[in-house]
């Protein structure tokens, strides 16, 4: 008769215990990584998004707000999922939206794409179609003139895969 705890060690059990005790260590430090990230947005799931993060953004907090992302709940294909960024703030010479970044957390390449806009186009409204990998967070974070960062999120379901 094989003990509990001896089935467990050869399965491999035993192991996922510190693996996810891991998991959640790194997790943490990424957050940390982040100045500013509010701990109600999505999870900073690894090192590359957290530079890209601080690559555009430094220790500027980035609230929630201003910013609308619409998607899909589920996305039947991957290859070609619908997105629709609006904000409500203000599109004058004094004070405006400079630039907006979609960042897909699991993709390849996570920053997907980024808008570089002018007061000129009178107000943010960006509808357009991306390829997504796999289930995952989807971020639209907007740079203002005045150097607020806003961001709006969205969890998409993914079907089927996207980008091979």
């Amino acid at each position: 008769m094989t003990s509990r705890r001896a089935f467990l060690q050869r399965s491999g059990l035993i192991g996922l215990g510190f693996v996810a005790a891991d998991a959640l260590a790194t997790s943490e430090r990424l957050l940390a990584a982040v100045p500013g990230l509010d701990p109600g947005d999505p999870e900073v799931p690894n090192e590359e998004v957290a530079r890209i993060l601080k690559d555009l953004f430094g220790d500027r907090p980035i609230r929630k707000g201003h910013l609308t992302l619409d998607m899909p709940v589920v996305a039947e294909d991957g290859r070609i999922v619908p997105v629709i960024i609006e904000s409500d703030l203000p599109m004058t010479p004094e004070h405006y939206v400079k630039a907006v970044h979609l960042i897909v957390d699991h993709n390849p390449d996570p920053h997907l794409a980024a808008y570089h806009l002018t007061p000129a186009i009178g107000s943010v409204a960006i509808q357009t179609r991306i390829k997504m990998k796999r289930t995952t967070w989807v971020r639209a974070i907007v740079d203002t003139s005045g150097g607020d960062v806003w961001a709006a999120y969205a969890h998409v379901n993914v079907s089927l895969n996207g980008c091979g």
